[in-house]
């Protein structure tokens, strides 16, 4: 940065003053908190992060120093909680990425489906195309299975998440239908969970060997469709796409 651009003295010290403000602002909105989810206490809890961060970035500009404090990114904290305090009715909206990590496997699993659904004849149908395939895999399976079954369907997982939303009224039959995901309001969410590989390096060593794997299931071999009810299904799926993920969650 050249010496023109610089901040001046006097604004490193008044960013040093309003870190101090917001100190008070936020401690004073915490002795007088009215509950877990108090919105003052979000609303100084931001502004003593703003500040802070605004502090440390002048701070580095005029004398090459740094501050310890350690700014949360907005993507980590969820914003303040707005919706009803004894919710009458709650959504719960799930995303899962996969990608099509072996298209011939899709290809295979879905055309043993198809030729179940017509008998055993085969022949051109909606299983030629990936495009086709899943749209069949995924009419025939439950989301959750495919989640914990996806390495057979030639699908490797990406990120997930599962938002629990707050609503005031049960919604009425087909009212949001045509676009589902419209109403995803942040500030309703009582709770979040989410799966990441970017979390990966933040787990102990221990026990991630083999971490999604079922020992009961070769994902190179496929599985039979007349066998797929004695595949052991005693643990319960974690709704969020696997058994065991690191799992991230921000509760209200």
């Amino acid at each position: 940065m050249s010496d023109a651009a610089q901040p001046t003295a006097a604004e490193v010290r008044a960013a040093a003053e309003a870190v101090k403000t917001a100190l008070d602002r936020h401690l004073a909105a915490v002795e007088r908190r009215s509950g877990e989810d108090d919105p003052a206490v979000y609303e100084a809890f931001n502004e003593l992060a703003a500040a802070a961060e605004e502090y440390d970035e002048l701070l580095y500009d005029r004398y090459d120093e740094v501050t310890p404090f350690e700014i949360p990114g907005s993507e980590d904290a969820l914003p303040p909680y707005q919706g009803p305090d004894e919710a009458n009715a709650l959504s719960v909206l799930i995303r899962r990425d996969y990608a099509v990590a072996e298209p011939q496997r899709l290809l295979a699993q879905a055309q043993r489906v198809a030729d179940i659904d017509t008998g055993g004849q085969g022949g051109a149908g909606p299983a030629d195309t990936v495009h086709g395939a899943l749209g069949l895999l995924f009419g025939e399976f439950e989301p959750d299975e495919i989640a914990s079954r996806h390495k057979e369907f030639g699908l490797e997982e990406g990120d997930s998440t599962l938002w629990v939303t707050a609503a005031d009224t049960p919604a009425e039959p087909g009212e949001w239908l045509d676009a589902p995901f419209d109403q995803a309001d942040p500030h309703r969410v009582v709770c979040r969970f989410d799966v990441s590989a970017v979390f990966d390096d933040e787990l102990d060593d221990e026990g991630l060997d083999g971490l999604d794997a079922d020992p009961d299931i070769d994902p190179d071999v496929p599985v039979p469709l007349d066998e797929i009810d004695e595949i052991d299904d005693t643990e319960e799926p974690d709704g969020t796409g696997g058994t065991e993920p690191d799992l991230r969650r921000a509760d209200r």
